[in-house]
């Protein structure tokens, strides 16, 4: 399996820029530009997923819920993190991406990554610097409001 280095500059001015609200609303930033993020790749895989499996390309979404299962195998976020999941909740999204010894595998979930990955990122960027700017300005609106 190839690497993937992505290099990120800014993360010490948006922490600084996030840090300005409380963290409720800094982590409304981040899910609302994370979900946003994630629909050209849900998008993208529901495409590439087998139309006639189980339903499978139905189940592709983007969200913060993760079934019972897979909260026991994916480590617990610190409090203050944002997560969001690009996938399916369908088990037979696993045989289908990976394969089984029946037969080979059918991958839809890294494929969508790797086409929409860049239109991902971007859109995170540009996002993040929207909400930022809105939600000070709403601030801004509201201390002047109260006084």
């Amino acid at each position: 399996m190839a690497r993937t280095t992505v290099k990120i500059d800014g993360l010490r001015e948006l922490d600084a820029a996030l840090s300005e609200f409380k963290s409720v609303a800094a982590r409304r930033i981040g899910r609302r530009v994370l979900k946003e993020a994630g629909e050209p790749i849900a998008r993208s895989a529901r495409q590439k997923a087998p139309k006639l499996e189980w339903h499978l390309h139905e189940s592709i979404d983007v969200g913060t819920k993760l079934t019972r299962r897979q909260r026991g195998l994916h480590p617990r976020p610190p409090k203050t993190a944002v997560e969001m999941h690009v996938g399916t909740a369908n088990p037979a999204g696993v045989t289908q991406e990976f394969g089984t010894s029946r037969h080979g595998p059918q991958p839809f979930m890294r494929p969508a990554w790797d086409e929409q990955k860049d239109m991902a990122l971007t859109i995170i960027v540009n996002g993040l610097r929207v909400e930022i700017e809105k939600a000070a300005e709403r601030a801004r609106r509201k201390a002047l409001k109260a006084g």
